[in-house]
């Protein structure tokens, strides 16, 4: 069956592009204005519409090569450009170092989007690279910049108010949108038909969440993410390491880590504590062979025997074994 898009439908995508657009330029107005809450706000709409426009454009068959451009173009200038402008006009002494690491920000910002779209053309990664994504992307980096000015609308200021936080802050989240540190996607996530109902409860619970606390939730939702880079990294090479996981669903990949666990193959890790009360292990000799360590007080002895053999009477002060104790009343 053929799908025809009119020419309206196929517009949509690029409209909500361009609102997203709109919402990140007007962060900027906001700080100026010294409305650094609805500046926040700004760049969160701006992320929500850059997560939408994208899956509008495939479930309507209405993507293009100018619609991949546009959205670059944008996710720049509202995650980029105005994050960093935001925080610049927020720091109240803002120098020479701020405006560096406001540049810094911006240029990263730029350069993750560009490696992005030159890796949409790659066609040698393998096939579990559409999980993940290469660097912290766009949206999220633009919201972990605004962290320190999140933490200070609610709690007021602190150490995490200060400019050279702030400016460190911001080089870390840039060096973050740039590595090569693998961080999960959520475009490939398949949610099973029994976990739709406690799915949609969460999405409640957030969602009354962000009404009643917006800033608290949004934060604690940014430290979560960056919480989730370990794990990422651990997924990430260990689908590295069996190739024979990368087409199958996630409940057969779980199964297939199962089974390769130590636990699972019968193998035991090694005793590393000592159990209280056990006796030390001493080995014996073997046809009269003499023992690998000898104490003097041993050595001694058989030197008295004069035939460098053993007494043939083994108290436990010569084997090394100690008695067992008794506790006295």
């Amino acid at each position: 069956m053929v799908r025809v898009t009119t020419p309206g439908v196929r517009l949509l995508p690029n409209a909500i592009t361009v609102l997203a657009l709109c919402a990140g330029l007007s962060a900027v107005q906001f700080a100026l204005t010294h409305n650094y809450g609805m500046a926040i706000a700004s760049i969160g709409i701006a992320a929500v519409l850059d997560s939408l426009d994208g899956r509008i454009a495939r479930l309507l068959d209405a993507t293009s090569k100018m619609g991949a451009e546009l959205d670059s173009l944008s996710d720049g200038i509202s995650f980029g450009v105005a994050p960093a402008l935001v925080l610049y006009v927020w720091q109240p002494g803002a120098d020479k170092t701020g405006w560096v690491a406001s540049l810094i920000f911006a240029v990263c910002m730029i350069l993750r989007l560009a490696r992005f779209n030159t890796l949409l053309d790659d066609t040698e990664q393998p096939p579990y690279a559409n999980e993940f994504f290469v660097g912290v992307p766009a949206p999220a980096g633009g919201l972990l910049a605004m962290l320190p000015l999140i933490v200070t609308m609610h709690f007021g200021t602190g150490w995490w108010s200060s400019e050279y936080v702030t400016w460190a802050w911001m080089v870390a989240i840039a060096a973050l949108s740039i590595s090569r540190i693998p961080t999960l996607s959520l475009k490939t996530a398949k949610a099973p038909p029994k976990a739709i109902a406690p799915l949609l409860v969460i999405v409640g619970i957030l969602a009354a969440a962000i009404i009643q606390f917006p800033l608290v939730a949004l934060a604690i939702a940014l430290i979560l993410y960056l919480a989730h880079i370990p794990y990422s990294v651990y997924r990430h090479r260990w689908l590295a390491a069996h190739p024979e996981a990368w087409a199958v669903p996630p409940r057969e990949r779980r199964a297939i880590r199962r089974a390769r666990s130590p636990r699972r193959l019968g193998l035991r890790p090694p005793l590393r504590r000592r159990v209280a009360g056990a006796m030390r292990a001493v080995r014996l000799p073997r046809n009269g062979a003499e023992y690998p360590r000898m104490s003097r007080t041993v050595a001694r002895e058989n030197a008295e025997n004069g035939d460098g053999q053993h007494p043939r009477r083994r108290s436990w002060r010569r084997i090394g074994i100690r008695p067992r104790t008794r506790d006295r009343d």
